[in-house]
């Protein structure tokens, strides 16, 4: 019945600014800019080689508890993202990769306050 989750909505204020950010910074290829009957453009933005994608829809985020991320995107190699993305403006709470018994984390907010992290599992954690 059920196959795929095959995307999920990131609120953003300003498209083109979230854009920006999601495939310059960040590094997330664009996929999808169409227009919509109702105005605003179904904009989505995904891992390359991956189909899950994040829809960049016009909204008000919501505030998530502090020492939590929403959004998590695997990566190889944490610190490294961590110090890619850091160099392209990125400021991470709390301001270092963060060491757990499943792996590592770096936490972070886009321009709209969404929470995201970047993760690398360990041992059996590892994707």
């Amino acid at each position: 019945m059920l196959k795929k989750v095959a995307y999920v909505a990131l609120l953003v204020s300003d498209q083109d600014k979230a854009l920006d950010f999601y495939t310059n910074v960040i590094g997330l290829e664009r996929r999808i800019d169409a227009p919509t009957p109702s105005g605003p453009r179904f904009l989505t933005v995904g891992v390359r080689g991956q189909d899950f994608e994040f829809v960049l829809w016009p909204g008000s985020p919501a505030k998530a508890e502090l020492g939590s991320a929403v959004y998590t995107i695997e990566v190889e190699d944490c610190r490294t993202a961590f110090e890619t993305l850091k160099s392209r403006g990125v400021t991470f709470e709390p301001p270092e990769v963060l060491d757990f018994p499943w792996g590592y984390a770096a936490r972070f907010e886009d321009p709209d306050g969404n929470l995201l992290q970047v993760r690398e599992g360990r041992g059996a954690f590892r994707r």
